[in-house]
C-alpha cells in the first residue's frame, strides 16, 4: 500500500463534534461554558498582541486599560444587539408567529453574538477610552487589528463546542458531525450527513490574516487607520464566503439578480467601504506623517525624566571642577570634551552650568531614541 493510501486510512474521515456534556460543566453552583471560555481566550489574546503593539509605538499598559474598560463591554453589547436585531429577531421577538423567547437576549453563554456588532458598537466604546487616554483612535484600531483577528479565531471554536453556525452538506473528509439529536440539525437529512465546518474556516482564515497583517505593517508600516482598514477588508472577504455555505436562519435580500443572505450583503458593504477608507487613508492622510499615537497636546510629559538627568550630571560634575581647582586639571575633565563645549569659556565653570551642557544632552538623545 502506497503512503497516500496509508495516510488516507490513518487519518479520520470527518471532523467529530464534542459531546453535549463539554460544552459547559459546573464549579459548585457555578456553570462554566466552553463558550465563554472561547470569547475570553480571544479577548486575552486581542489584549496581548495589542499591548505589545501599543507599548512599542510609545503607549504603555495603562493607556491600553482605560481604553479597553470601555470597548470590551461596548463590543459585547454590540455582538448581542446585532445578534438579536439582526440575525434572528424573529425567534427572540416572537415575530411571524413564533414564539418569543424574551428571557433569552441576555443569556451570551447560549450562543450568539455578532462580529460586525461588536466591532461597531465597540469602536464607540474604544473612542470614549481614547478621548479619556489622550490616545488617536486610529493609532489604537491599527494597534488592535491583528489582535481582533485572533480573539475571532479564537471566539469561532465556541461554534465548534455549540454544534451551531454550520454549513451545507458535504461529502469532504473534512466534513462536520453534528448530533442529530440537537436542535440545530437540520430536519429530514440522514443522521450520519457531514456538514462544512464553516468555524474553522473562518478560524483559519483570521489565523491567516493575522500573519498578513502583521506582514504589511512590518513592511508599510501603515498609519492613520490604514491597517485596521486591511483588516476590515480581509474579514469581508472571508465572511462573504462562509455565509455561502452557512445554513442558520438569516433574513435573504433580494438585489437585483441577487439573493444572498443579510450577513453576506453586509460583509460585501465591509469590502466596499474597507476599500474606500483604505485608498483615502492612504492618499489623503498618511502623506502627512503624524507618527504619534497622541492626541494633540496629550503627548506625556517628559520633564521629570530631564530634570532627573541634570541632576545627575551636575553630581558627577562636581568632582572634576573641584580636581582642578587643587591642580590636577590633566586628571581628564578637559579631555572628556566638557570644556570643548564653551561653557568654561564663559567664566561659570564653578556655577554648575557646565553641567547643563554635558550629559543632559547626551541623556536626552538616549530617551528619544528608545521612544523611537
Amino acid at each position: 500500500m502506497n503512503l497516500p493510501a496509508q495516510l488516507a486510512l490513518a487519518l479520520p474521515a470527518s471532523i467529530p463534534s464534542p459531546p453535549a456534556e463539554f460544552s459547559k460543566f459546573s464549579i459548585g453552583p457555578l456553570t462554566i461554558h466552553a463558550y465563554a471560555l472561547c470569547i475570553l481566550a480571544g479577548i486575552l489574546l486581542a489584549l496581548w498582541v495589542t499591548n505589545r503593539r501599543l507599548t512599542a509605538r510609545g503607549g504603555n499598559s495603562d493607556m491600553l486599560w482605560d481604553i479597553v474598560i470601555w470597548a470590551i463591554p461596548f463590543g459585547i453589547v454590540g455582538g448581542r444587539l446585532y445578534h438579536v436585531l439582526i440575525t434572528d429577531p424573529g425567534y427572540y421577538f416572537g415575530l411571524g408567529g413564533q414564539q418569543a423567547h424574551w428571557a433569552e437576549i441576555p443569556q451570551l453563554w447560549l450562543g450568539g453574538l455578532g462580529i460586525m456588532g461588536a466591532i461597531s458598537l465597540g469602536a464607540v466604546g474604544a473612542l470614549i477610552g481614547c478621548r479619556r487616554a489622550g490616545v488617536r483612535l486610529s493609532a489604537f484600531a491599527d494597534a488592535a487589528a491583528p489582535g481582533v483577528l485572533l480573539a475571532q479565531m479564537a471566539g469561532r471554536w465556541g461554534n465548534w463546542f455549540n454544534q451551531e453556525l454550520f454549513g451545507a452538506p458535504t461529502t469532504l473528509p473534512w466534513g462536520l458531525e453534528i448530533d442529530p439529536g440537537n436542535h440545530n440539525f437540520p430536519a429530514g437529512l440522514p443522521a450520519d450527513t457531514l456538514f462544512h465546518p464553516t468555524f474553522l474556516y473562518e478560524s483559519v482564515w483570521n489565523l491567516l490574516g493575522f500573519f498578513v497583517l502583521i506582514g504589511l505593517d512590518r513592511k508599510f508600516q501603515l498609519r492613520r487607520g490604514a491597517l485596521f482598514w486591511c483588516y476590515v477588508i480581509w474579514y469581508g472577504i472571508g465572511r462573504t464566503f462562509t455565509e455561502s455555505l452557512r445554513l442558520d436562519p438569516a433574513e435573504i435580500i433580494t438585489i437585483g439578480p441577487l439573493s444572498l443572505r443579510i450577513h453576506q450583503w453586509l460583509a460585501i458593504g465591509l469590502i466596499v467601504l474597507g476599500t474606500v477608507a483604505l485608498v483615502y487613508v492612504l492618499a489623503k492622510l498618511r502623506p502627512q506623517h503624524q507618527d504619534s499615537i497622541f492626541l494633540p497636546g496629550r503627548e506625556p510629559e517628559l520633564a521629570p525624566a530631564g530634570r532627573e538627568a541634570k541632576a545627575d550630571g551636575a553630581e558627577g560634575l562636581a568632582k572634576p571642577s573641584g580636581t582642578e581647582s587643587s591642580g590636577t586639571e590633566s586628571s581628564g575633565t578637559e579631555s572628556s570634551g566638557t570644556e570643548s563645549s564653551g561653557t568654561e569659556s564663559s567664566g561659570t565653570e564653578s556655577s554648575g552650568t557646565e553641567a547643563s551642557g554635558t550629559e543632559p544632552s547626551g541623556t536626552a538623545s538616549s530617551d528619544g531614541g528608545s521612544e523611537d
